[in-house]
């Protein structure tokens, strides 16, 4: 976080804070356009403020909009909502400084002002441990949903290919009558799996491009977002699974006697 012009908010006393304020380069725009707001004046919560900062453009994270923050001194915050304490402070450190002192150090100031451990010190890295935690989670969870979606398809390819064989064996017959292969035969049950397969995928990447595209429309802060690169591999794997299921179907298909085949009609 880095201020684009002017200055951040002085290290004033929190009992006695100056009406000072810091305009996210958001608000900055919406309130005062082009125009410098240095040592313009702004009303919140029916107190005057004068600007004497504003920062850079940071974008968001997690569909919250860093840009669109006022930042005002904590003393008139706390009277502003009126608490009489913090729930949280964020401690900005150099990064060439020793996590384990920096953390020792912020529990001997807190310890010596509050006369207890009544409060939680958590760095960055267990934030993103835990984060990461949540994520795999839910990665796991997803892939074994996607697993079973798999395994359903699959069995439903198999069972309609060999309800197929079933009420083909005629058809069969006659095209090995004709001179068709045991490998043609084979390939053709396959393809017809592969093409199954391939429907489902195609409809199953189109449902979930629209699930996303009324995320978008209804969240527009929330960044929805998949790769083709990812949509082509969900497309082969959809292709793998319907072959591998095709297999016995097509195999069975294949083996049939073309005499016995054609007697069935």
């Amino acid at each position: 976080m880095r201020v684009a012009s002017g200055e951040f908010l002085p290290q004033d006393d929190p009992r006695s804070a100056r009406a000072f304020v810091v305009l996210g380069s958001k608000v900055a725009r919406e309130l005062f356009g082009s125009v410098n707001p240095l040592s313009s004046r702004i009303r919140a919560s029916g107190e005057r403020y004068r600007v004497i900062g504003v920062m850079q453009a940071k974008g968001q994270v997690l569909g919250f909009d860093l840009d669109d923050t006022v930042y005002i001194p904590v003393g008139r915050a706390l009277e502003m909502f009126n608490r009489d304490s913090l729930m949280e402070i964020h401690v900005i450190y150099e990064p060439t400084a020793p996590l384990a002192e920096v953390e020792q150090g912020i529990k001997r100031i807190l310890i010596a002002r509050h006369g207890a451990e009544d409060f939680t010190v958590t760095p960055q890295q267990k934030m993103l441990e835990v984060f990461g935690t949540v994520l795999d989670a839910i990665t796991f969870a997803v892939a074994a949903i996607g697993g079973i979606s798999l395994v359903v398809g699959g069995v439903g390819i198999l069972t309609i290919l060999t309800i197929a064989v079933a009420e083909r064996t005629s058809e069969i017959g006659l095209l090995r009558a004709i001179g068709a292969t045991r490998q043609r035969i084979l390939l053709l049950f396959l393809g017809e799996a592969a093409l199954l397969a391939a429907i489902g995928g195609v409809a199953g990447l189109l449902l979930g491009w629209g699930i996303a595209l009324a995320l978008r429309v209804a969240l527009p802060a929330l960044p929805v977002h998949t790769p083709w690169s990812y949509a082509v591999l969900a497309e082969l794997v959809a292709l793998a699974v319907g072959l591998a299921a095709g297999v016995l179907p097509a195999r069975r298909a294949a083996r049939l006697d073309p005499l016995e085949a054609l007697r069935s009609e």
